[in-house]
């Protein structure tokens, strides 16, 4: 039998949501007409109603009916976009088109943050108080809307409206940040940065009157991508010239034609060239590292994929992936929005270069769910390759067959772990899995999968049209080219920097104007919340995988945070663990224990209550801090205590 949280049935309102994202319904079993084909077999089961297990099925690519449950985060998003929150009734109708239970589907919706379970007005202005929108001024925003509006969760614009705290919205650049979201029949999202309350209230009054206007098309560079706007005004600079962001803000919005005219598809031409295995060489004589934080070879992953695809040809179940991580949800983090925003061209070309060399003929682009804009530039660029030859089948004429889809989360942090981001896809719940086996033995679908993050992609082309040898001549011995820095805080020019790798974290913070509000810098924080706090009298490190390692901190996903010494570091080191405690998956007991007994030990020391003395507990911080590395299943829980650790260790803030 089915089992149901309530006998609630969703409105037409609800079902057209579902059904535009997933067709109508074919037969009785997913809340169609009854057919002649719904019968039943002799085990009582209907013909129609599909058997097995959906994770093993990569038939799902074709839409099959095996792999129905991987199209159940769009269909929660298309819910959310058009009610503005989901309810039983949704879920329901839901676990019937996708022939999930309700109580699993309900367990998908809870896991993120982006979807509300509980009713609430369709237009939600979400107010970042993270740690980087706090060096800019959050607090006295959201100080001001409580004042005009009331604490948050109150409604305005006529009970149409409310406003939220939220975490990191990935606009420190621009901080202080603020999202609108409207939902509707064509629901629209809207920026707000840096925002004041008398701008988010216009906003949410302009969205209840249906006016919300949309994106502006144009990236602001000047903001965005300081070095961009230096170079077009002619400035000279000590650095290399630009790579990654070379072309970024040229033309206006990005479009084939003009990324054509400035080098586009080059590199992928050359690589079809090559061939694959010439391609991979080039790539492995670049020694390309990921940036995405765990600086693995790019040549090697997409090795263990290359030497397996002989086995393509054997076994007609077995089909490679290729990954785009574009769930970048460390605070702090903006590298990779500022790519999709404005050069969305380089990540589909340097994703083509891999499925070429992998084998792959499907790929993903798993996108953040709060950057609507780069969302649809994405997409809009998706489209575009397609229709020119440039994705899908033949492609330059060369037979190679490859499609790439989008998939948004919907704000959960523990998804830019690569086996949690495959759970995601797939429609489960965004936990990660134990390894081995390694993606590249068994990931998406249990297929071979390759996941790179955006920055690592965007070198990709260029690696390849240069020669691998030339990059690596750049940077240094063990930390070869250029890398991308997201400088925020108390710095004079936020923005997204490209310096060589082994320039000095002293000359990236020159570079971006310096120290502003006191003028004095306290401290900066390297990696972003699962990152290192380094002092003043370490800005003479070189910013490469083995300089930072040689003073206990990690390059992580390039942010550098500056904070003055106004700041208090204890409110800073509590919003961290409780950025952590409300991101941890709950999975294994270290980490969803940790996390909390972390926050509270902390919150004890900054209002000087602790449990007997201040030594003993900072020791207990110590120990679960250890214990978190040790037992936790994946990343979040190993280095939610790195950045408390690394303060610790050079203030005494609680003496």
């Amino acid at each position: 039998m089915d089992l149901h949280f309530t006998d609630a049935q969703a409105t037409a309102e609800e079902r057209v949501a579902v059904d535009s994202e997933m067709g109508a319904p074919e037969s009785s079993w997913q809340s169609g007409q009854r057919q002649d084909s719904d019968r039943r077999d002799n085990d009582g089961q209907s013909s129609e109603r599909p058997i097995g297990d959906t994770r093993t099925a990569f038939a799902a690519f074709g839409g099959d009916a095996h792999g129905r449950r991987h199209r159940l985060l769009p269909v929660l998003h298309a819910i959310q976009n058009r009610i503005g929150w989901i309810s039983p009734g949704a879920l329901n109708y839901i676990g019937l088109r996708l022939d999930i239970a309700p109580a699993e589907v309900h367990g998908v919706a809870s896991f993120y943050g982006m979807f509300s379970l509980q009713p609430r007005p369709p237009i939600v202005a979400h107010v970042c108080d993270d740690i980087a929108c706090v060096t800019r001024g959050s607090d006295k925003l959201c100080a001001d809307l409580e004042g005009k509006i009331g604490p948050a969760g109150s409604s305005c614009s006529g009970g149409r409206a409310i406003w939220l705290r939220s975490q990191c919205l990935g606009l420190c650049e621009r901080a202080p940040a603020v999202l609108v979201t409207s939902a509707g029949e064509k629901s629209h999202e809207r920026v707000s940065a840096p925002a004041s309350a008398d701008a988010v209230e216009s906003l949410m009054d302009d969205a209840a009157q249906g006016r919300l206007p949309a994106e502006p098309d144009v990236l602001n560079v000047q903001i965005s991508v300081p070095q961009s706007a230096q170079n077009r005004a002619g400035k000279e600079s000590e650095f290399l010239p630009l790579r990654l962001l070379h072309r970024i803000g040229k033309g206006g919005a990005p479009t084939l034609e003009t990324y054509q005219k400035l080098g586009g598809y080059r590199g992928l031409r050359k690589a079809l060239d090559l061939g694959p295995e010439g391609t991979l060489g080039e790539l492995a004589a670049s020694k390309l590292l990921g940036r995405g934080g765990a600086a693995f070879p790019t040549a090697k992953k997409w090795e263990a994929l290359f030497l397996q695809r002989d086995l393509l040809r054997h076994d007609p179940a077995r089909a490679h992936c290729v990954i785009c991580n574009a769930d970048e949800s460390e605070p702090g983090t903006f590298k990779d929005r500022i790519l999709m925003e404005g050069d969305p061209f380089a990540i589909l070309e340097g994703m083509t270069i891999a499925a070429f060399v992998t084998g792959a003929r499907q790929g993903y682009i798993y996108l953040r769910g709060e950057y609507a804009l780069a969302a649809e530039r994405m997409q809009r660029a998706i489209q575009s390759a397609n229709e020119n030859g440039f994705l899908g089948d033949n492609i330059l004429g060369s037979r190679l067959q490859f499609n790439i889809e989008i998939r948004r989360g919907a704000g959960a942090y523990i998804c830019g772990e690569e086996t949690a981001l495959f759970n995601s896809i797939e429609g489960y719940r965004g936990e990660p899995r134990n390894k081995p086996p390694f993606p590249t033995q068994s990931g998406l679908f249990r297929q071979p999968t390759a996941v790179n993050n955006v920055e690592t992609l965007v070198n990709v082309p260029g690696i390849i049209l240069e020669g691998g040898s030339a990059y690596a001549r750049l940077g240094t011995e063990n930390s070869a080219g250029t890398r991308l820095f997201c400088l925020c805080g108390h710095v004079a020019r936020p923005g997204v920097y490209e310096v060589a790798m082994g320039t000095a974290l002293r000359q990236l913070i020159d570079l971006a104007g310096g120290v502003v509000g006191s003028g004095k810098l306290q401290a900066v924080l390297l990696g972003g919340a699962a990152g290192t706090f380094v002092g003043p009298q370490e800005l003479d490190t070189l910013l490469t995988f083995e300089g930072t390692r040689a003073i206990g901190a990690t390059l992580g996903s390039g942010v550098v945070m500056l904070f003055d010494d106004t700041v208090d570091l204890r409110q800073i080191l509590l919003r961290i663990a409780s950025f952590f405690r409300h991101e941890t998956c709950g999975q294994c007991v270290p980490c969803r224990v940790g996390v909390v007994r972390q926050q509270e030990a902390l919150q004890r020391l900054v209002i000087a209550k602790p449990l007997g003395s201040v030594t003993q507990e900072v020791a207990m911080l110590r120990e679960m801090a250890q214990a978190m590395r040790d037992a936790s299943i994946c990343g979040l829980g190993q280095t939610a205590a790195s950045a408390l650790e690394s303060a610790m260790q050079r203030w005494s803030l609680f003496a």
